[in-house]
């Protein structure tokens, strides 16, 4: 989802009345990031509150890629990573995730095998169909073993966008916390839907309901299920006890658009890029009696937050042999404070930019190749600006392009390299640049290798359900990312 998809953020369809009430009762984010502009990664640093450089979601095989965890994908969240559910058992919570997880699908890389108790969901995106011979169709799981598959058991009509899957994945969450309730039990939901991820989908009831097309059908689906989550931990009378965020794990996929990709308002560019339309987000927090109603916050903040906010709320310290990137959000949520902190945005293996206060410094630009640009693949469509969303990968390290991202947050007018501005800015960033680069330490590469083997052939559970298939050879081969 785009920063530009909600009524609150002024998306004119208005046709987000839960997220804009759940912002009217709590607080809203205008300042808000993913930690990298591509699925996996992203949802890899939410877990560790790392950054993907550090925990070993990038690829090293070219220069600045986006990579993430197709099915044949070889690596996955490593052992050596601590992740959220597994420090808050410690605490005593029971948690579960619903939807997608995209951290690996090899059995040593399984959700529950890293912290989480429960999993209603898929280790890979819903794509396909496919023929189960060249490549299989991609296994639902319940817990340990899988139920079914996309497509087989659960269906997805690509010509009508027909699919129940988001109203599946509500009940599991209004199940799962009223279980948690009448146990007395704490819980930690990772509620991670993807009905607005190409192919886009959304249930019978919701279909043409949307002035937006079939995109505006599947946000409107997710709005009213997130109101409908909301209105139960109030009816259970936890909500005062139950401390929510809604955000999202990259910006709208203009490369889908205008049919099955969002708005980024007036942001630049979109998903695989690392202008602001590609990684800021939608933001919400909503704490019913803790964060006063109808704040708006401008702290700097980022998904790697949430693994150290959540740290905090449970009365946990995050793990100190490692280095954290994510900050607690609590002084900010609750007081209304402003933590000092930039943010850093890569793209693979690659520092692109910084911010600092309201300045943005590209230390490298890039939109996506023009091999790929001439075969119609475009993550700025109508938003060429020239020198910035380049089709080569352009290196500014010496003379990095700055924006103001108060005056500008188009990212069209870099500020001129002999103002008194530029010179005032770029000495307190590139400080903060020299800090990050000397303490950085890059995880091992777990987006290099691609293997056919290791696919969704026989996943767990196959057997009983007479859903396994044929494995070819094991044939490793360096994985090719063209963004």
């Amino acid at each position: 989802m785009g920063w530009g998809d909600l009524g609150v953020f002024g998306e004119p369809s208005k046709e987000t009345p839960n997220l804009d009430q759940m912002a009217s009762e709590g607080m809203l984010f205008l300042d808000f990031y993913t930690a990298n502009p591509l699925c996996s990664p992203s949802r890899a640093a939410l877990l560790t509150g790392r950054l993907p450089v550090r925990n070993g979601f990038y690829t090293t095989n070219a220069h600045a890629r986006n990579a993430y965890t197709p099915q044949d994908i070889v690596g996955g969240i490593p052992d050596s990573e601590l992740l959220l559910p597994e420090l808050l058992k410690k605490a005593g919570y029971t948690n579960k995730i619903i939807g997608k997880w995209h951290l690996g699908h090899r059995p040593q890389f399984h959700p529950m095998k890293h912290g989480f108790d429960e999993w209603f969901g898929s280790p890979n995106c819903h794509f396909g169909p496919f023929d189960n011979r060249a490549l299989p169709n991609i296994p639902v799981y319940r817990d340990w073993e899988m139920i079914g598959r996309y497509y087989e058991d659960f269906k997805i009509d690509l010509k009508t966008g027909e699919a129940n899957l988001t109203q599946i994945y509500l009940q599991e969450a209004l199940d799962f916390i009223s279980k948690q309730q009448a146990s007395q039990q704490p819980f930690f939901l990772y509620w991670a839907i993807d009905a607005t991820h190409a192919p886009v989908y959304a249930s019978k009831h919701f279909l043409g309901t949307s002035q937006r097309g079939l995109y505006g059908d599947a946000v409107r689906e997710i709005d009213d299920s997130i109101g409908k989550i909301l209105k139960h931990l109030q009816k259970l009378g936890i909500s005062e006890n139950t401390f929510v965020f809604f955000t999202s794990d990259n910006g709208a996929a203009l490369i889908s658009a205008p049919k099955q990709g969002g708005s980024n308002g007036r942001f630049l560019c979109g998903k695989q890029t690392t202008f602001e339309g590609g990684m800021r987000e939608p933001a919400i927090a909503w704490w019913p009696g803790h964060i006063p109603a109808g704040g708006v916050s401008h702290q700097l903040g980022n998904v790697m937050d949430l693994f150290t906010t959540s740290l905090s709320l449970a009365g946990l310290q995050p793990p100190s042999d490692r280095q954290i990137d994510g900050i607690d959000l609590l002084p900010a949520v609750l007081q209304g404070k402003l933590i000092d902190r930039p943010i850093f945005y890569y793209r693979g293996n690659e520092m692109m930019a910084v911010r600092v206060g309201l300045y943005k410094a590209h230390y490298w630009t890039w939109s996506n190749s023009w091999e790929e640009y001439s075969k119609g693949v475009d993550f700025c469509p109508g938003q060429n600006v020239s020198g910035v969303t380049t089709h080569t990968q352009e290196e500014h390290t010496t003379l990095p392009l700055l924006f103001h991202l108060g005056r500008d947050p188009g990212e069209k007018y870099p500020l001129s390299f002999a103002s008194d501005e530029y010179q005032r800015a770029m000495e307190q960033i590139s400080v903060v640049v020299q800090q990050h680069k000397a303490t950085m330490v890059p995880g091992e590469p777990q987006l290099n290798v691609c293997d056919k083997a290791v696919m969704n052939w026989s996943p767990p559970g196959c057997e009983k359900l007479g859903k396994c298939l044929k494995q070819p050879k094991s044939d490793p081969k360096k994985c090719f990312w063209p963004h």
